[in-house]
């Protein structure tokens, strides 16, 4: 019986050295080691048999067993260097560069003059504690006319002014539909911004295009007065353009009462470059908002008008254009 055992055993290391030195992946290498030392393995079934043996024959056996068992995992962690070794130079050899082929000219992206006036206006505002909030391009009568106080027979109704839907729904005149959409979730006091995409039935010449950028700013509290919107507006305004003139002139907007332009004075001469007032009580009712309570202002302008102005764009067709003999000017 410990002959025989015996024999195995030895056979067992012969033939395990042998496959492990053949192997040649690190999972086949895996499959090995279970197959010789894993619990379930052959040399574990062998040594199971040992039970049988007498008292004298158990530590010669135990002995070689050990010696096959240190053998096998020697043989194991061996080759397992080797095919990790291997492993590593095959990825070096496969990820080599070559340092002398020439290299590939990526030009390094830039900002478009659109996002970049958005970004920069979104900064000064955001850091004035303002949120920015999104809403759809599409919208409903509700939202973009009568909610800001712009009833059915306002002339910004008409067909000649806004692009309308089979539908019955319409492509937003303004993001103030954003402002609606945001006051009926929340409860004052709020300051929000809401920049985005609008349209407008305009001929398109180098100052008007269907298709603009607006942003607007909305801010709803107890006691907020002209006053204070008049500082906010004269915050961003040098924050955009320097220290610059800037005057308020009566104007007026539906959604808004009183309500104002405000010019700046840009190279000796003066530039509508806003619109604002204080919010109609009548918007504050439609959003549920006690107007005996809350007051607020709001005010916008195009991102289109800031860009031309800032840098000294002569057409508006031309942020549109992709052109890049244009757009690497900036």
């Amino acid at each position: 019986m410990t002959s025989n055992l015996e024999t195995q055993l030895l056979a067992l290391q012969q033939e395990g050295e042998k496959a492990i030195a053949a192997a040649d992946t690190l999972e086949r290498l895996e499959e090995l080691r279970v197959n010789y030392l894993g619990k379930k393995g052959q040399l574990g079934a062998l040594l199971r048999s040992m039970g049988q043996m007498s008292a004298e024959e158990r530590p010669k056996i135990g002995a070689i067993a050990n010696t096959v068992k240190e053998s096998l995992q020697t043989s194991l962690d061996k080759q397992r260097a080797a095919l990790e070794a291997s492993q590593i130079q095959a990825q070096l050899e496969a990820e080599t560069l070559d340092v002398t082929m020439p290299g590939i000219f990526c030009p390094q992206g830039r900002i478009h003059p659109l996002n970049g006036i958005i970004d920069r206006a979104l900064d000064i505002f955001v850091g004035m504690g303002y949120t920015v909030a999104q809403g759809p391009e599409m919208e409903t009568d509700y939202y973009n006319f009568e909610a800001l106080n712009t009833p059915p027979d306002h002339p910004a109704r008409d067909m000649q002014d806004t692009f309308y839907l089979p539908d019955g729904n319409l492509l937003r005149t303004h993001t103030s539909s954003v402002q609606i959409r945001y006051m009926e979730k929340e409860e004052p006091p709020i300051r929000v911004l809401a920049p985005g995409r609008v349209y407008r039935r305009d001929n398109v010449d180098a100052t008007h295009s269907a298709v603009f950028h607006q942003i607007e700013l909305l801010a709803i509290d107890e006691g907020l007065t002209f006053t204070d919107l008049k500082g906010t507006v004269k915050m961003f305004l040098q924050a955009m353009f320097g220290d610059l003139p800037i005057r308020f002139r009566a104007s007026y907007f539906p959604f808004t009462e009183p309500s104002a332009e405000v010019d700046l004075q840009w190279n000796g001469r003066w530039l509508e470059v806003m619109g604002c007032g204080m919010v109609d009580p009548n918007v504050l009712k439609s959003v549920g908002y006690d107007p005996e309570i809350y007051t607020g202002f709001a005010a916008g302008f195009g991102v289109e008008r800031f860009a031309m102005v800032l840098h000294q764009i002569d057409d508006i067709r031309r942020l549109y254009a992709s052109d890049l003999r244009f757009l690497r000017q900036f």
